[in-house]
């Protein structure tokens, strides 16, 4: 389940090896890059290498051509110095290429397969989950991933081998000092321990709610016009406020802790450098060490400095790389659940000759405990219209959205020709079933884009068909024509115009079967009129399933049928229905008013 900002979005935050899990799934994308990963380390092994060198250099040079006075010895080890340097900052530039770019390349990889997974999911997870909370995953979430693939796991490798390697060639220069330095990663170690328990839940918590706050934003920009029609704005911003001070305060808790642990790992390294320079000098001044000894033992210790330092970012950074991979697996770990059978067979247009048959079809929402259809059966005929009538809340919208599989039946089965259709491979049955429903989606781009949606390789002519088959030559009145873009959500344009678009992009397909959800309910009376008119001599050679929430609209129709508390309770043309079914009349009356020819006005 997705999380839900009023219940404890951290609770699955206090299972470490489980959440730790989850960030080693994502090594598939690494795979692919191990070779480049390989040369990486060997670069940042070597830069390291060189880095430490120099303080063994510098050893010799004090207690050799300086306290020697030898002029040519010190300009061959301050070359030999010069040349390790010039080393690591040529390697130091191929790590740091290799690794953002190895990074990026990882990121978009898990990206298009979160975005394709998404696509893959069915509309009942959509309907469940908050748009912000998915687009948090595949942005921010991502980006923090990347972020700990690109530095912090690079830094934790080559950050520990440094100390190890420090530590050793410390207690090889100077044993007692040696194992000091190495007893400071005890206390190292504890404030490293507590803070992770403490940074994982806060982490968890404001990941949680950024996609809270990106749902918010969403939606107030969607319903803009509905917020400023009815003067919400204070309200709206009250809620963005309360929500933004929810983030601001988890994000300050969390930099509290990060502060505090930082000011902790920074503490421990200064202490130790102040005893090793006092201890190192009380051994100079006894001979157990030399002045070279003990510059190489300080300088030495001056570079476990940053690793140590580091620590607390880089333990941050892991918590929110293993948190923000339990996110995005929340979201690839749910299975698709309206796939292919294994013999779902292939479906081509010439195929189809358009028979519907819903046989004793139940259906009902996760969570819903009464069905939305239930004991459904209908047969719509080779190029019939079939109108679907009914109240409010009777299931017809759910009814037609099975056809495409948008959903699936909970029980019985719908089948086209004969054959139940989750027998046939989706992308052959959506492409003979058009769809176009009552809200109608129009995505931010060109109107002849949004129109050839499903038909790519729709001509000019076949587009100017299909728009005016539903009177829509306004687009041509467009700034651009064809080529405007609509603005998101097809804004730009009215409610009607939106619905003959779509309607316009549901028949452009030339579909075997046309499933209509009340596609001219925003048009006005006589361009609802003309549409229809245009619509009757499209239909008579295509099958249509169509919801009709307006009476004006059942002239389309060959047959009718009564859908009731989610079943279907009469059948027949319009005339019989009206004649002799009370409830069929009691609908349309609804809508409208019964004229002297038993029509019923709208």
């Amino acid at each position: 389940m997705p999380p839900d900002s009023e219940n404890d979005t951290t609770s699955r935050a206090g299972t470490g090896p489980h959440l730790l899990h989850n960030l080693w799934r994502l090594r598939r994308y690494v795979r692919p890059y191990a070779g480049r990963l390989g040369w990486l380390l060997i670069a940042a092994f070597t830069a390291t290498g060189a880095s430490i060198s120099v303080p063994l250099v510098i050893r010799e040079v004090v207690d050799g051509p300086i306290a020697e006075h030898d002029s040519d010895g010190l300009f061959r080890l301050g070359a030999l110095a010069l040349l390790f340097g010039l080393a690591e900052a040529a390697l130091i530039f191929v790590r740091r290429w290799v690794q953002s770019s190895t990074a990026l390349g990882i990121e978009s990889a898990i990206r298009d397969d979160i975005y394709a997974h998404l696509q893959q999911l069915h509309v009942g997870f959509h309907d469940r989950w908050q748009s912000g909370q998915l687009l948090s995953r595949i942005t921010t979430d991502l980006s923090v991933i990347r972020r700990f693939l690109s530095f912090g796991l690079l830094f934790l490798i080559v950050n520990t081998v440094t100390y190890l390697a420090v530590v050793v060639l410390l207690t090889h220069l100077y044993w007692p000092l040696g194992l000091l330095v190495a007893a400071s990663a005890v206390p190292l170690f504890v404030v490293s321990r507590r803070f992770t328990r403490s940074y994982l839940a806060a982490s968890r918590q404001m990941q949680d709610e950024q996609g809270d706050l990106a749902t918010l934003v969403e939606e107030s920009t969607q319903g803009l016009r509905t917020i400023k029609s009815f003067g919400r704005q204070p309200e709206m911003a009250r809620r963005f406020a309360v929500r933004a001070r929810q983030l601001h305060d988890t994000a300050t808790g969390k930099g509290r802790l990060l502060a505090r642990s930082s000011a902790e790992f920074d503490l421990v390294p200064n202490l130790t450098l102040a005893v090793v320079l006092v201890a190192g000098t009380v051994a100079v001044a006894r001979n157990a060490l030399t002045i070279g000894e003990l510059v190489a033992f300080v300088t030495l210790q001056l570079m476990l400095i940053w690793p140590i330092e580091s620590l607390g970012w880089i333990i941050a950074n892991g918590q929110e790389a293993i948190t923000a991979a339990d996110r995005i697996h929340e979201v690839l770990d749910t299975e698709p659940t309206i796939v292919d059978r294994p013999h779902a067979v292939a479906l081509h247009p010439p195929m189809v000759r358009g028979r519907l048959r819903f046989e004793q079809v139940a259906f009902g929402y996760p969570g819903v405990a009464r069905p939305v259809l239930r004991d459904v059966t209908l047969e719509v005929e080779p190029g019939e219209t079939m109108a679907i009538v009914g109240a409010t809340g009777s299931g017809k919208t759910t009814l037609l959205s099975l056809v495409p599989r948008l959903y699936d039946v909970t029980s019985g089965r719908v089948t086209l020709d004969g054959r139940d259709i989750r027998d046939i491979r989706l992308t052959g049955l959506r492409r003979v079933v058009g769809v176009a429903f009552e809200e109608p989606t129009l995505f931010s781009m060109s109107v002849w884009e949004n129109l050839t949606l499903g038909r790519p390789d729709a001509t000019e002519d076949e587009v100017r068909d299909a728009l005016a088959v539903v009177q829509a030559d306004f687009v041509y009145d467009l700034p651009w024509g064809l080529a405007t873009r609509v603005g998101e959500q097809g804004l730009s344009l009215s409610g009607g115009q939106r619905q003959r678009i779509a309607l316009a992009r549901a028949i452009l397909g030339q579909p075997g079967v046309l499933v209509l959800d009340d596609p001219l309910s925003a048009l006005d009376v006589h361009t609802e009129a003309l549409v229809e008119a245009a619509l009757a001599r499209m239909l008579r050679d295509t099958t249509a399933l169509l919801v009709v929430h307006r009476p004006s609209t059942v002239a389309l129709a060959d047959r009718v049928a009564l859908l009731a508390d989610g079943r279907i309770v009469a059948v027949g043309t319009h005339s019989e229905l009206l004649a002799t079914v009370p409830d069929y009349r009691a609908v349309l009356s609804a809508a409208g008013e019964p004229d002297d020819s038993g029509l019923i006005r709208s």
